[in-house]
């Protein structure tokens, strides 16, 4: 596979934003397949898909989620990644004691019952701020492992989901160094949601730069450059040898200052970018042997089988 192969991956709803912030967030089956096979067309290889109720409302319903993926499925080959992180309101969440919210466990891990070639694996912890709440996400390391575990099982690709270096160098390392995945590992680098989710970074080159060198030996990784980061983040780390660029409404609503964006026009400027700098945009086969999939250190297949 030649080095030059780049990996565009759109992640068009998230589980945090509503219409209300922008119009043009898909939240309904049919709305995230129309758009993700635009995302598709314009150069897409990967798509992170979120789930919600028909209030908008986040969720992990395995039903939802295998609706969604049926109907992307059915105009394109894409690759798919559910998220078990699920969200910060709807069914992802439950008050507790002292007025705290949590992240549900059990909704979370219905995320990896739809069939997808790949889910987000959470390697964290930490209290998010979101519509006047303090929200709990507790990946604790036992639950942590117990995610990989059902994940290899599945024959599901994790994509190892990180906020800072501890997440990096405990958390996914010590999972990889136990044999619960293989090479190469695919991280997402979740950067400048600091002001959000306490504990993040917020980017910059020299963060970002940092974050890279602690990656294990045989990985490839993506950035989440949340809000005005996520353009010159994408940028930078393609710089640092990233294989993939992530793009889309989940981690920034605008196309610029004051211009609300479409996830096909953050796709398609992406791929002029990449076009300019001589890199070539792979196609969801290429993304497939770049990633190493179907995972292949299990008995178990994807859902989806793939030609």
């Amino acid at each position: 596979m030649a080095t030059n192969k780049v990996i565009v991956l759109v992640a068009p709803t998230g589980g945090m934003a509503f219409k209300s912030q922008n119009p043009y967030l898909p939240t309904q089956p049919d709305e995230i397949a129309r758009d993700v096979y635009d995302c598709y067309n314009a150069g897409a290889s990967i798509v992170a898909v979120h789930a919600r109720r028909p209030d908008d409302e986040a969720t992990c319903n395995a039903d939802i989620y295998r609706n969604i993926n049926e109907m992307i499925r059915a105009k394109c080959d894409i690759v798919i990644n559910n998220s078990t992180g699920g969200g910060v309101h709807g069914d992802m969440v439950r008050q507790i004691d002292g007025g705290m919210w949590d992240t549900v466990w059990e909704e979370r891990l219905k995320g990896m019952e739809a069939g997808a070639e790949m889910c987000t694996l959470d390697a964290c912890t930490f209290v998010a701020s979101f519509g006047g709440r303090e929200v709990l996400l507790n990946t604790s390391s036992s639950r942590c492992q117990f995610l990989a575990e059902e994940m290899r099982k599945r024959g599901i690709k994790p994509e190892w989901e990180v906020f800072s270096p501890t997440h990096i160098v405990q958390d996914a390392t010590t999972l990889i160094q136990m044999g619960l995945d293989e090479p190469p590992y695919v991280f997402n680098l979740v950067m400048n949601a600091h002001r959000g989710f306490q504990n993040a970074m917020p980017y910059n080159p020299k963060s970002l730069q940092f974050m890279v060198d602690l990656l294990p030996r045989d990985s490839i990784f993506c950035v989440s450059g949340i809000g005005p980061a996520q353009l010159p983040a994408g940028v930078n780390s393609l710089l640092l040898g990233g294989q993939i660029i992530r793009v889309g409404l989940e981690d920034n609503l605008y196309y610029r200052q004051g211009q609300l964006a479409r996830n096909v026009e953050l796709v398609e400027r992406t791929v002029r970018i990449l076009r300019e700098m001589d890199y070539d945009v792979a196609t969801p086969a290429e993304a497939r042997q770049i990633m190493g999939l179907p995972r292949n250190d299990t008995w178990a297949r994807p859902y989806f089988s793939v030609a």
